[in-house]
């Protein structure tokens, strides 16, 4: 049953004329906003490194995962930061790696109060492993060579922090891009992506502060997509939340803050949608650590 099940996925992937696909989506995206946002480089105010790893639909063969690391700093003079993003994600034989320079240039308002506005170029790798499925002794050329193409992309963002709310609106995946499978097949990647996200701090008590945030997704000639999250922080230390993705999961997430410089994050999500009968939940695991700690600079970073 999980090899049909996979198979069925590998060839829903692939099949039509024009399929939009998706980009690598996180439980913890408040907690890694370069990977949605070129304009987030520098938020941190130090040098700020992330690694996320996602297994989703745990249980099913040749379910997707993903793996991603980021990495960005303010520059000397403070207006400027940049970053780096990097992207492997894989569904069955069909993987998809990317690689981006962020920029962004940053006008402070007052004390803790930032615009950003950041751009990103890169480039991504796409892979079709068909070959994997000779077993089935397919007759369709589709599937009798494997695929390697790369195509570039651009991304735009603006970014709005203070001590208590943050405001984001990012296009990430400018080019349409579009990748040749032979016999008039292409999969046309992204699709214009628009995401908007938003959060803002409540203090409950001395001990327990509440942060909401959401994530709205447009793409073109598709239903928008909603994340509505609601985390606590207790004692500056520990993070405990829920997120909802409307029609698709039910995300819990833990994150530790272990020292200063060090966090270690978790999530898992139990599946909404009607494949939750044949899979076990989605697991995210994050680990992100700020090099230079500096005691001015610690309330925004980490909060947003």
């Amino acid at each position: 049953m999980r090899k049909v099940i996979y198979i069925l996925g590998s060839l829903l992937w692939s099949f039509g004329s024009l399929q939009a696909q998706q980009a690598a989506s996180y439980a913890q995206y408040m907690f890694n906003g370069l990977a949605i946002n070129p304009a987030y480089a520098g938020s941190h105010e130090v040098l700020s490194a992330t690694v996320i790893s996602r297994f989703q639909n745990v249980g099913l063969e040749g379910a997707p995962n993903t793996q991603t690391f980021s990495g960005h700093a303010p520059l000397f003079n403070k207006n400027v930061a940049l970053g780096a993003l990097f992207i492997h994600d894989k569904f069955g034989v069909i993987s998809q790696t990317g690689a981006h320079l962020a920029y962004a240039y940053r006008i402070k308002f007052g004390d803790r109060k930032y615009l950003s506005m950041g751009a990103q170029a890169g480039l991504i790798s796409y892979r079709a492993n068909y070959s994997q499925l000779n077993q089935f002794q397919s007759s369709d050329p589709v599937f009798q060579e494997d695929i390697r193409q790369m195509r570039p992309n651009f991304g735009l963002g603006a970014f709005f922090t203070d001590e208590k709310y943050y405001i984001g609106l990012s296009m990430p995946h400018l080019v349409n891009n579009v990748f040749d499978r032979g016999t008039n097949l292409k999969t046309v990647y992204q699709n214009f992506p628009i995401i908007l996200t938003g959060g803002y701090m409540l203090t409950l008590t001395n001990q327990i502060k509440f942060k909401p945030n959401l994530l709205f997704k447009m793409l073109d000639q598709r239903p928008i997509e909603l994340d509505v999250n609601a985390n606590f922080l207790f004692d500056e230390i520990l993070w405990a939340g829920l997120s909802y993705k409307v029609g698709s999961a039910l995300d819990l997430i833990v994150q530790v803050q272990v020292t200063d410089q060090l966090s270690v994050g978790y999530s898992y999500a139990i599946t909404t949608s009607p494949i939750r009968s044949v899979e076990l939940g989605s697991h995210e695991m994050l680990l992100n650590y700020r090099f230079k700690y500096r005691k001015y600079g610690v309330i925004t970073p980490r909060y947003f």
